[in-house]
């Protein structure tokens, strides 16, 4: 691992027996252990998922979430995850209350990125309109000092690095990029060189992981329950991170692991190997 390289625990890296896949995700553990665990092993960036903030700001207001981050120096803050920003009706309602609190909490915990996701019920891409509500997106999140980024998802209608960005392209917002989760790539048979074209404007956050060859189940299932730690599975993470550092991407590097196996560890011991294992594959 080169000198420079800062890695951030993922909200799901460090949430304990959390469901991902449950109507309730929040954690089972609390935001001042998480941090601490995450610190002792190294990271100095950390994520939070819209349940777990909504606990945290309940218990500790959100300048008491910024001061554990302070206390504990976890300096790059990520936020997640926003869906249903495209709709309208109801759905969007649920989306624009999502969508306030983490602009709210982005704002007061000096976050550098929210993350976003289209839909994961493939439904039809009125590009046009997603081009330009991803634009009014992304100049909010500028308004309180971030980022946004567009997770693409294989299973969902922006399946691979090269939609996400047609769509960031179009949009044409600099405060707006892409989220590149390796699992994804990967997944989405993206070859690792093609990244090395991405541009540096247009990359938000990186995310490393590993997995077997052979996907169980759905795609989600698989990502959700059968991610493997960095360096245990079937990726080219070599080939990833030297695309993504000719790409001029130097971090912080996001590491998030989700796995059963990983939901049962205790949280220091989940934080350490996953710093361990990621560290050991930018080296």
């Amino acid at each position: 691992m080169d000198t420079e390289d800062e890695l951030l625990a993922t909200c799901w890296t460090t949430a304990g027996a959390a469901d991902p896949a449950g109507a309730d995700q929040r954690s089972p553990l609390g935001l001042r252990e998480r941090a601490e665990a995450a610190s002792a092993a190294g990271f100095t960036g950390f994520g939070l998922v819209h349940a777990d903030l909504l606990v945290a700001e309940r218990e500790h207001g959100l300048a008491g979430i910024r001061s554990i981050f302070e206390d504990n120096g976890l300096a790059h803050i990520e936020l997640e995850a926003l869906a249903g920003w495209w709709a309208d009706g109801p759905r969007r309602a649920a989306s624009d209350t999502v969508r306030h609190d983490l602009l709210r909490a982005a704002e007061a915990l000096g976050a550098r990125h929210l993350k976003i996701h289209g839909d994961v019920e493939d439904g039809p891409l009125h590009f046009d309109v997603w081009a330009g509500e991803f634009a009014a997106l992304a100049a909010e999140a500028e308004s309180v000092g971030a980022r946004v980024g567009i997770e693409f998802l294989p299973w969902s209608n922006i399946r691979t690095v090269h939609d996400a960005l047609r769509l960031v392209e179009a949009a044409g917002h600099p405060a707006g990029g892409v989220l590149i989760d390796v699992w994804h790539t990967e997944r989405a048979h993206t070859p690792p060189a093609e990244l090395a074209d991405v541009p540096l404007s247009r990359i938000v956050g990186v995310e490393l992981n590993d997995a077997d060859s052979m996907v169980v189940g759905s795609l989600f299932e698989d990502t959700v329950r059968r991610r493997r730690l960095c360096g245990e599975g079937s990726f080219d993470l070599p080939g990833v991170i030297a695309a993504l550092r000719t790409a001029g991407w130097r971090g912080p590097w996001g590491v998030e692991i989700l796995s059963d196996a990983h939901r049962k560890l205790p949280v220091r011991e989940a934080a350490e190997v996953a710093y361990r294992t990621a560290a050991a594959a930018l080296a």
